[in-house]
């Protein structure tokens, strides 16, 4: 997520606790739908676009920080 952006996402993990919390819930998300669409978890189909919805919002928000931070 984001390439062009490896070097600020390490430092915002490390320097911004919001922006860590987002990005490690956004991969939190990335894994559990993963894991759902591989039939691991159980899950409807209404649940993982659910999921695919709110992990979306949070690139949205992760990527609002990173262009203000650059």
């Amino acid at each position: 997520m984001f390439p062009e952006f490896r070097d600020l996402i390490s430092k915002l993990k490390i320097e911004d606790a919001h922006f860590s919390r987002l990005f490690d819930r956004h991969n939190e998300l990335d894994q559990q739908i993963k894991n759902m669409e591989a039939r691991i978890e159980t899950a409807s189909p209404v649940e993982i676009e659910g999921l695919k919805k709110e992990k979306l919002k949070l690139k949205d928000e992760l990527y609002v920080i990173l262009k203000a931070a650059a």
